[in-house]
């Protein structure tokens, strides 16, 4: 099996209920992917930075997690990350030409909601890099996994898509 080192970011896969207040938020503490990897076979590592939902993320938390992407020892990288800017995120990361193999994932509701997406879209992002031999991003989501350039987020439709072979051209 292949070395695996997941990133999260943070984004709806991360939120929690607050019951204080009555909103989700990103919480710095979490334990969801440990709680998932303790069943599974395969190992992986996990480093937890940024804690944000996407749409609050800058241009230097994408570097933040670009240098954190190169630290790494292994190719083979997991970032989940919201799903709101993934697309944003994978393009910075494509256009630094990394030499590794990263797939982002994420989730519509939050695992704390409904452990089931979340969960089926970091599966599918690890049995993909367990079998992909290609280095660049890609994005794998609602039972998709592709190249960053062939996906999108449909808003009305609440899931990513693939996209029209006129719009990666």
């Amino acid at each position: 099996m292949k070395q695996i080192v997941i990133i999260n970011t943070g984004g709806t896969f991360s939120k929690e209920y607050n019951a204080i207040d009555g909103t989700l938020k990103v919480s710095e503490h979490n334990t969801i992917l440990e709680e998932i990897g303790q069943f599974w076979r395969c190992r992986f590592d996990t480093l937890h930075i940024i804690h944000k939902d996407s749409l609050e993320m800058t241009r230097t938390d994408r570097l933040e997690l670009l240098i954190n992407i190169n630290m790494q020892k292994v190719n083979h990288i997991v970032v989940v990350h919201g799903t709101d800017t993934m697309e944003i995120t994978a393009n910075y990361l494509a256009e630094a030409e990394t030499k590794k193999q990263i797939v982002l994932t994420g989730a519509m509701v939050p695992y704390r909601i409904n452990p089931i997406e979340a969960t089926a879209n970091l599966a599918s992002a690890i049995g993909f890099l367990q079998n992909n031999t290609s280095v660049g991003v890609y994005i794998a989501m609602n039972g998709l996994v592709t190249e960053y350039a062939k996906i999108t987020k449909d808003r009305n439709e609440g899931r990513f898509v693939l996209k029209h072979s006129s719009d990666t051209q």
